[in-house]
């Protein structure tokens, strides 16, 4: 028990110190003297878990571990439940996390802003919950700033990797480890931002 928990200690730790955020083209001046940002979510091209499954397969798979395990209705609110993280909780930790962490204020209800941020979930692992034991969620992404009003001008491109979604004492919902992912992501990127518009 203490060797399998000494592992699992070294694995969470190389996974922290692996998630990042990268910028793949572009630079982060044209922030420089910005306030706010339009934020777009898409969920087009997920994979999911090890096996890389697509979002109709995923949701299939959980749907029959849900059924097998509580019944049809409860998997059915299962289906319910992704939809409304995706629509709602995902999106809302992400932009609270930005929020939070830069000056330049960031929503998906702005009409009128100069550039718009897409946000694009490439890989999500759901990881799982075992109460003293846990196995935290990861999510890969791309995010991509582009002119507001010319979406084919493309002014930076930022990849995510491996952010984490847990807590100190780990997180049973699959779905709110995964909202966790979306706020980790966004810190990473919201401090970069605050660093380098403010670097002299």
């Amino acid at each position: 028990m203490k060797k399998t928990l000494f592992l699992l200690l070294i694995s969470l730790s190389i996974g922290l110190m692996a998630q990042r955020v990268k910028v793949i083209s572009g630079d982060y001046n044209f922030l420089k003297d910005q306030k706010f940002v339009k934020v777009i979510f898409k969920y087009d091209h997920m994979k999911f878990d090890k096996k890389n499954l697509n979002e109709a397969e995923f949701m299939a798979r959980r749907m029959a571990e849900v059924e097998k395990a509580s019944g049809k209705d409860e998997a059915e609110k299962w289906r319910g439940d992704w939809e409304h993280n995706k629509a709602q909780t995902f999106q809302d930790k992400f932009l609270a996390s930005w929020n939070k962490n830069t000056k330049i204020e960031a929503s998906t209800k702005f009409d009128k802003t100069k550039y718009t941020l897409i946000v694009e979930p490439t890989w999500i692992y759901q990881g799982w919950f075992g109460g003293i034991i846990n196995d935290p969620a990861q999510m890969n992404s791309r995010m991509t700033f582009v002119e507001t009003e010319n979406p084919d001008n493309i002014l930076m491109v930022v990849e995510g990797i491996k952010a984490v979604g847990d807590n100190v004492v780990g997180i049973p919902n699959n779905n709110y480890r995964i909202a966790e992912c979306f706020a980790k992501t966004s810190k990473m990127l919201a401090i970069k931002v605050e660093y380098y518009i403010h670097k002299k």
